[in-house]
């Protein structure tokens, strides 16, 4: 079973139940890129009318975490994730529908890889990018996932 945009919506309500009532909704996902997209509303804006920082970190983590998710799926091994630390940037006030694009599926392999051939814990830096409807960057992400295989149980 492949990942995709209406399998990760339906994951997103029962399991980041406040991510999907916020609006935050994935578009496209492929091996290289995922999108999710999500509308300045009142549920999820701040005192000062636009996109609350905290729903932008959600859109944002998804772009990269579903990659992961995608990735480690595709190689049939039992290996944990983990979000390690991040930092992020805001440009522009967030309104309107704001699109977070992660281009760094092919950073994803590597790693996996790694930590199959090793044994050993591994760290990857992935970038997602909030623009605007007018192409206008607003926020920019970064997270450091940790990926590690699992230990065998006795």
């Amino acid at each position: 079973m492949t990942i995709s945009p209406r399998k990760l919506n339906a994951v997103l309500s029962f399991k980041l139940p406040s991510a999907y009532l916020c609006g935050v909704r994935t578009t496209y996902i492929d091996d290289v890129k995922c999108e999710v997209s999500v509308k300045h509303r009142w549920i999820n804006q701040n005192p000062f009318n636009s996109m609350f920082w905290a729903v932008q970190g959600m859109a944002a983590e998804l772009t990269t975490g579903a990659l992961v998710m995608s990735k480690i799926k595709a190689s049939g091994q039992p290996i944990s994730m983990l979000v390690a630390q991040n930092n992020c940037s805001f440009t522009k006030k967030a309104t309107g529908r704001i699109r977070f694009i992660c281009t760094d599926g092919a950073k994803i392999d590597d790693a996996i890889a790694a930590a199959i051939t090793t044994g050993e814990g591994q760290t990857i830096w992935m970038n997602s990018v909030g623009t605007n409807e007018a192409g206008a960057e607003v926020s920019n992400f970064n997270f450091e996932w940790t990926l590690k295989l699992k230990s065998k149980k006795v």
